[in-house]
C-alpha cells in the first residue's frame, strides 16, 4: 500500500470511527460489480463498492454512497463520463479503477493509458477527497488473459507512481494471491464472481484501514472433469462469452452501451450481510 497521510487515515486506535461520510465510485465493470448479483435487485449487480460502503456506512451516521461505474467503458469514456459527475457530488472519498478495458485491446500502450488515468486522479484529488487507486489482478493464472500479465504489470507500476504523486491509496489486486484462482471469477472467466468481490471488498477496507467484520470465503473444491468434459466446458465459455466478445469489439460496440450508472445519486447503504 502507497504511504499517504495518517490525519487523512481513520482508526489509528481502533476506536476512532473513519472520517469520510460521502464515497463516490467510478469506473467500469470492476467497479459497477459485475459477476456479483445484487439479492435484493434484479437484474443489477453488488460488487465490491457496494460491499465497502456497507461497511462504511454501519460505523458512521449521515453516510451517503453513489457509484457510477458502467461496464464495459473505457477509460477516456469514463474520464469524459464520470469525473466531473463525481466531483459535483462533492465526496470526500473517491475510488477510482479505470484503464482495465483498454490494456487488454491488442496494440495499446498502458504508459498512454495511465497518463489518462493521472489527468483523471488530478482532477479528483484537486477537490481535497481521499482516492483510492487499484493496481489490476496478476493474470497469470489465466488462460484467457495471461498474455496481457506484461502490459498489465507496467500498468500498475504507473499507478503506483500516480498514487505517490497525489497522495493517493492504493489496493493492490496484483498481490492479492487469494483471488488468483478460477474459483473467484465468474462463468465469463473475466469477472470476479461473489466469493472475488468480497475478498476485492476485504482488501480495500485494509488499504483504507478500516476494521470490520468481513470473514474470508472459501471457495468449493474443484470439480473433478475429464477432460473431454473440460473441453465441452471451454467450448461452451467460448460460445456465450468469448464470441460475443470478439463481435462487440468488430462492431465497436460496448457491454455498457445505453446502461446508467446504477447508484448516480449519494444516498445510504444498508448492510445486508457477510456474504
Amino acid at each position: 500500500m502507497t504511504d499517504h497521510d495518517p490525519t487523512r487515515t481513520p482508526h489509528e486506535d481502533n476506536t476512532t470511527a473513519h472520517p469520510w461520510r460521502r464515497f463516490v465510485a467510478v469506473g467500469d465493470s470492476f467497479t459497477e460489480g459485475v459477476g456479483d448479483p445484487d439479492p435484493t435487485v434484479p437484474g443489477q449487480y453488488r460488487g465490491w463498492a457496494d460491499r465497502v460502503a456497507e461497511v462504511l456506512g454501519q460505523q458512521v451516521d449521515d453516510f451517503a454512497y453513489a457509484n457510477l461505474a458502467v461496464r464495459g467503458k473505457l477509460i477516456a469514456q469514463i474520464i469524459a463520463d464520470q469525473i466531473e459527475p463525481a466531483v459535483s457530488l462533492h465526496p470526500d472519498l473517491v475510488s477510482i479503477c479505470a484503464g482495465g478495458n483498454d490494456v487488454i485491446r491488442p496494440g495499446t500502450d498502458p504508459d498512454a493509458i495511465a497518463a489518462q488515468l493521472e489527468d483523471a486522479v488530478a482532477r479528483l484529488s484537486s477537490t481535497g477527497a481521499t482516492i483510492l487507486l487499484f493496481t489490476g489482478v496478476d493474470t497469470g493464472f489465466s488462460p484467457v488473459l495471461r498474455a496481457f500479465r506484461g502490459k498489465v504489470a507496467i500498468y500498475n507500476e504507473n499507478v503506483r507512481a500516480i498514487a505517490d504523486r497525489h497522495d493517493c491509496i492504493v489496493a493492490d489486486q496484483w498481490a492479492l494471491k487469494g483471488v488468483q484462482d478460477p474459483r473467484f471469477f465468474a462463468d465469463d472467466r473475466l469477472h470476479y464472481n461473489t466469493l472475488g468481490h468480497h475478498e476485492v471488498a476485504r482488501m480495500a477496507l485494509r488499504a483504507l484501514n478500516v476494521p470490520n467484520d468481513l470473514e474470508p470465503m472459501q471457495p468449493e473444491p474443484l470439480p473433478v472433469r475429464t477432460w473431454r468434459e473440460a473441453r465441452s466446458e471451454d467450448f461452451g465459455w467460448a460460445r456465450e462469452h468469448f464470441v460475443p466478445w470478439v463481435l462487440r469489439r468488430l462492431r465497436h460496440q460496448s457491454s455498457g452501451d445505453h446502461l446508467a450508472a446504477k447508484r448516480p445519486d449519494p444516498s445510504p447503504m444498508l448492510r445486508l450481510d457477510q456474504s
